[in-house]
């Protein structure tokens, strides 16, 4: 059995204050020195100017109606498979705005106001008033948790009644479609279950509840049990249950992408098994440390796929499992994703993502991933 402890109030208590806007350079310093920012000291302004740089890119994509354009599609092997080429979506849209709310910028105020405002109304826009579900030109439950998670942080700092109301919606829908392996997939009420699409939920129900949105115990602790059942204890090395190909591993401390015995690892979905757990409250587990194990030996194999979906999901939740587990494993991991990201981000500001939804989608996970020593956003805190 996995031994684990759970904290008392599902996560880290109450939601803390965000700051109206992010730490910036004085002009007359040394372009090289370090910046201190709120709870690190260690964010340099190499990544104050690459966030900037990838915030303005996003402001200047921004659609009229407050949506980002992306392939609409799905996950395929390891492939992206696409639907929709270039459709408003609002898993992208959510994810965008994370990145701006993750720098400390809020709606109808300052630089990016009208840009948070806007992205806000389009999300609310897509919610089904009486099922709840949250999607746009057939998005599915990814789409949903990050639009969810979204309007949960945007209600803990505006407190809009609409706000409320259509996040009560949405986190309903999640608490209802989970199945009996305590699981979600990728539509709503489906039977199968997967971990990709578990972690998002259960970062969405964790994000509400933490501002007062109803969230059954029970469904926490189902997907808790689901989250421990999926963890790989068995492999030897030589035998059938440790191999590797160029991305995919099956090895002890991964977690597993279906619990099944015929399913297969991965960084990206080891980095999300750590995660859900995290956001479910459980902080202390002993195998948890042959996890984060896991993430560093194999991180250069997800590099080496800097502009594929698995890059960046896989990173959105390493980063995550990284800053609670707190130092070694956090400041090994930060200073190579950070360089990394320095190195591929383009020159007007994007960072490409040429298999899954498009540019925008790697854009807002870099902004996403690079700020999270600023401490701004409460679900991103330790």
């Amino acid at each position: 059995m996995m031994r684990y402890v759970v904290a008392s109030s599902f996560c880290l208590g109450a939601v803390f204050a965000l700051c109206a806007t992010p730490v910036v350079p004085q002009d007359d310093a040394d372009p090289r020195a370090p910046v201190v920012i709120p709870g690190d000291d260690d964010v340099d302004r190499d990544v104050l100017a690459a966030v900037d740089r990838g915030l303005k890119w996003l402001k200047k994509t921004q659609n009229p109606d407050g949506s980002w354009t992306a392939a609409v599609g799905f996950k395929l092997n390891q492939d992206y498979e696409i639907e929709s080429a270039a459709e408003p979506h609002v898993g992208v849209t959510a994810l965008a705005a994370m990145g701006f709310l993750a720098g400390g910028h809020l709606p109808d105020r300052g630089e990016y106001g009208e840009t948070l405002a806007r992205a806000t109304d389009f999300i609310l826009g897509c919610v089904d008033e009486t099922s709840g579900f949250v999607s746009h030109h057939g998005t599915r439950m990814y789409s949903h948790a990050f639009a969810t998670l979204y309007l949960s942080e945007i209600y803990g700092m505006t407190r809009r009644p609409d706000v409320r109301d259509k996040l009560q919606l949405a986190v309903d829908l999640i608490v209802r479609s989970q199945n009996k392996l305590g699981s979600w997939r990728y539509e709503p009420f489906a039977n199968e279950s997967d971990m990709s699409i578990t972690v998002c939920q259960l970062m969405a129900l964790r994000s509400a509840r933490n501002i007062g949105i109803k969230v059954p115990r029970s469904t926490i602790d189902r997907a808790v049990q689901y989250v421990r059942e999926s963890f790989i204890e068995r492999g030897q090395p030589g035998s059938r249950w440790e191999y590797e190909d160029d991305y995919y591993f099956f090895r002890r401390g991964g977690f597993m992408y279906q619990k099944q015995e015929s399913t297969r690892s991965s960084f990206a979905v080891t980095a999300a098994g750590i995660a859900s757990l995290y956001n479910a409250g459980v902080y202390s587990d002993d195998r948890l440390t042959e996890s984060l194990q896991v993430l560093e030996i194999t991180y250069d194999k997800l590099r080496d796929r800097h502009t594929h979906y698995f890059f960046w999901y896989g990173n959105y939740y390493a980063v995550q499992a990284m800053h609670v587990a707190g130092d070694p494993w956090w400041s090994r991991y930060y200073a190579r994703v950070r360089d990394d990201l320095l190195a591929e981000q383009q020159d007007d500001g994007r960072w490409r993502n040429t298999v899954g939804p498009g540019d925008a989608f790697g854009t807002a996970v870099a902004t996403i991933i690079l700020q999270v020593p600023f401490n701004y956003l409460p679900i991103l805190q330790r």
